[in-house]
């Protein structure tokens, strides 16, 4: 699949049709275009929104956790006693 296309003189080129049909594009779609090390480019269709990708990485029994859970710096139930810790020296 390589189908020769024509920039103009606004730097527009037209993507194939086969190339859109696969991709799914469509009219007003955004790409990403990346140009790697050795020249090539490649172009990324960025027609996925954020939401789009909700619940696509749960799996079949997978516990659901609510976002407050998720919090590193949640307060836990469990107080830590600093009787009989080592005091630091005055300075």
């Amino acid at each position: 699949m390589a189908d020769a296309t024509t920039m103009t003189t606004k730097g527009q080129v037209t993507v194939p049709r086969e190339i859109r049909d696969r991709l799914g594009l469509k009219s007003g779609d955004k790409m990403a275009f990346t140009m790697l090390s050795d020249g090539t480019v490649v172009m990324r269709p960025k027609t996925r929104r954020l939401a789009d990708l909700a619940g696509s990485l749960t799996r079949a029994g997978q516990p659901k956790v609510a976002i407050e859970d998720m919090s590193p710096f949640k307060a836990t139930t469990a107080k830590t006693s600093t009787k009989g810790a080592a005091k630091r020296p005055a300075r």
